[in-house]
């Protein structure tokens, strides 16, 4: 997946050249175009904003602006001693370190922006705020709300979100929070009032608002339309072009049914997302448990990105690892991820022998990890008529029974007694008794004695504020449900090895000229961790900027590439 280098000529010609129309495909757009750089975005799909654009939208940047000017500052070495915890030595220093030291940066070239718009997220707590340096009340910003109409007629090239409320119902993390607790707090009472007022509003103004992920990409589309840089959809790449030193020097791609040859003369950023979505790369790379596809990335995201960088002798790393996330597989063929659901106070989630294997409540990838690694594939979510009467479950609204095609597809079970719910999903009925009676005497004393579920303020965050502990009720009343737990993500982990400057490197840590990356078409940041709401796509957009900011730079490969010629071709 790469070309050489001829007597070809080029067909368009610009500064820096991004791959992909994610939330760090275009902050490294904008970055260029404020360092003076001329930019174009590529996107494979028919739709702009990739995975950002479907995604709950939140940024995990610490010491960014909308931090400080709410007076929540980090010391620089808190922020540190936290990811060096997370990390456990598989990061380099100077990654970690490029993301801490530049994060704010980056964050305040995109708020010089009169449409990027930002609001702390406050309580939704870092994912291990029990760490040295993690912050209970969190770290995550979100988009505000945007109309998106002001899109124009981008708005119908916008991707659409699948969480979309009735009736142009919108809600921010914060919102969703409240309403999940709408039979419970007077404060999710309140949340339900407000929700109804804003469908009547939208309907009066035909506003067309957007929260979290659709929010992000849109405010950063009319950015990039106020800066003048060019979004060109359905053009996937096919190659990168290399010169006979081996810089990249542009890429070959696909537009209107004509191929086309982008010159790129300071630079190529990969942003085209992971391997979601290629099942031979799964199987190759992932765990047992891991391969089947229930990913809630983009579908574009086959990993274009990574196959050409190793075209051209990247290095790669983590490739066995994902943002993994417990999921529902829909009958209608979507990936629910379940995050607020496993704090369900009244529920439990077991393996196959019908026993607990880790705090149900814990950050997902973290329970991904413990389930992989255990075996515990599949895994079932049992609660009782208490749960399902209280909170939403996988979209499905407080009270209102599971849609007849989930129980036709195996996903969920439903029975008068534990022991025949035990039956109904083949695991040992005395076993799955024992569980639950242990579970009942932990929350008879407000404590999870096993597993410690409900002690982290992350695990309390989606908890129910009325009980002795927010993550711990008795599973006690008919009927009882079972639910079918798939490993799912959000996307997968491993990618181009790159340095500080986001350049992609080799084997030997040399680095391809020419070559950038970030994203998931990067190996992550966070290495096997998750650091707080937003870890996706905050390390996006901060190493889309110092792509940007490398490829401006005196130290960019503008000098090697102008001297080893000025067209290119593919290779024979």
């Amino acid at each position: 997946m790469s070309a050489r280098g001829g007597d070809t000529a080029w067909d368009e010609e610009y500064d820096f050249v991004i791959v992909g129309s994610g939330g760090g495909g275009m902050a490294a757009a904008l970055t260029a175009a404020d360092s003076g750089l001329s930019a174009v975005v590529v996107e494979k799909g028919g739709k702009f904003g990739g995975s950002t654009g479907i995604s709950g939208g939140g940024i995990w940047v610490p010491n960014n602006p909308t931090l400080r000017a709410k007076g929540h500052d980090d010391s620089r070495d808190s922020v540190r001693r936290y990811l060096d915890r997370l990390t456990e030595g598989r990061v380099p220093a100077a990654r970690l370190d490029a993301y801490v030291d530049h994060g704010p940066a980056a964050m305040e070239l995109l708020g010089e922006s009169r449409w990027m718009r930002f609001f702390w997220v406050k309580g939704y707590a870092d994912y291990h705020p029990e760490y040295d340096g993690g912050r209970p009340l969190g770290r995550s910003v979100e988009a505000l709300p945007f109309d998106t109409r002001k899109l124009g007629p981008d708005e119908r090239f916008q991707r659409p979100n699948s969480l979309k409320g009735p009736l142009g119902l919108w809600i921010t993390a914060k919102d969703y929070r409240d309403l999940a607790m709408v039979k419970r707090t007077w404060r999710g009472r309140w949340a339900s009032v407000v929700a109804a007022w804003r469908v009547s509003s939208n309907v009066v103004r035909r506003r067309h608002m957007a929260t979290g992920g659709r929010a992000l990409v849109a405010r950063l589309r009319m950015a990039l339309k106020d800066a003048g840089v060019p979004l060109r959809l359905r053009t996937p790449m096919s190659s990168l072009v290399v010169d006979d030193t081996n810089t990249v020097t542009g890429i070959v791609a696909t537009h209107e049914g004509r191929e086309i040859r982008i010159r790129a003369r300071r630079g190529v950023l990969l942003a085209t997302g992971g391997f979601d979505h290629n099942l031979e790369m799964r199987e190759k790379y992932l765990p047992d448990g891991g391969r089947a596809i229930h990913s809630a990335g983009a579908a574009e995201n086959v990993g274009d990105g990574i196959v050409a960088g190793q075209a051209v002798g990247a290095a790669l790393d983590f490739m066995d690892d994902a943002w993994w996330m417990p999921s529902v597989h829909h009958p209608a063929g979507a990936t629910i991820p379940l995050v607020s659901e496993r704090c369900i106070p009244p529920s439990v989630i077991v393996n196959a022998a019908g026993r607990r294997f880790t705090n149900e409540s814990s950050p997902y990838v973290n329970f991904v990890h413990e389930q992989l690694e255990g075996g515990h594939v599949p895994a079932w979510f049992v609660m009782d008529a208490k749960a399902r009467a209280r909170y939403p479950f996988a979209q499905i609204l407080p009270g209102v029974p599971f849609p007849k095609a989930f129980y036709e597809n195996g996903t969920v079970h439903r029975a008068d007694t534990v022991a025949e719910l035990a039956g109904k999903i083949g695991v040992p009925a005395e076993t799955l008794a024992e569980t639950v009676e242990r579970f009942n005497g932990s929350a008879r004393t407000g404590q999870d004695t096993e597993f410690g579920r409900g002690d982290s303020a992350y695990d309390r965050y989606y908890g129910d504020p009325t009980l002795k502990n927010p993550n711990l009720d008795e599973i006690d009343k008919a009927p009882y449900y079972a639910i079918r737990i798939e490993v799912g993500d959000l996307g997968t982990k491993g990618g181009l090895v790159c340095d500080e400057h986001s350049r992609v490197l080799r084997e030997d840590d040399s680095p391809i000229q020419g070559l950038y990356a970030t994203g998931n078409t990067s190996a992550p940041v966070m290495g096997g961790e998750y650091a707080g709401p937003g870890a996706t796509i905050g390390p996006s957009i901060v190493f889309g900027y110092l792509a940007a900011r490398h490829a401006a730079s005196a130290a960019g490969p503008d000098a090697v590439a102008t001297a080893t010629g000025e067209a290119a071709g593919e290779a024979p």
